[in-house]
């Protein structure tokens, strides 16, 4: 999978990535790290590559354009802090998301469950 980490999550998470064999890209590595939301948003749908933040301004923006992709992964406020751990989580549990990643999905972790929801969001 194809994974654009947004500049509230470590750069240490798309290390994490990378070496568990994933293309990882840090906003830093396009030096978009002052990038406004949307600019993020087109430039990871231009490329195929599932978001990972912690700015839930993204599963608005998906919201607001009604599109399928690109995918968002959203780590919660009460998700650990530590990239370490959120690294660990994620590649642990990338498998059993795959499916949602690459049809298009907006997937919080949390401290205590992972929620998937199916995009485009329809209200």
């Amino acid at each position: 999978m194809k994974f654009l980490v947004d500049n509230p999550v470590s750069p240490l998470v798309a290390e994490a990535l990378r070496s568990s064999g994933h293309d990882a890209v840090h906003v830093l590595d396009y030096g978009l790290q002052a990038a406004s939301d949307t600019v993020i948003f087109a430039r990871a749908s231009q490329e195929d590559r599932i978001i990972i933040t912690s700015d839930t301004d993204f599963g608005l923006l998906a919201a607001r354009t009604g599109i399928r992709k690109p995918s968002i992964v959203l780590f919660h406020h009460s998700f650990p802090h530590r990239p370490s751990v959120q690294a660990r989580i994620l590649v642990k549990n990338l498998a059993r998301l795959s499916t949602a990643l690459e049809q298009g999905s907006l997937v919080v972790l949390e401290n205590r469950r992972i929620r998937i929801r199916s995009l485009p969001i329809i209200s």
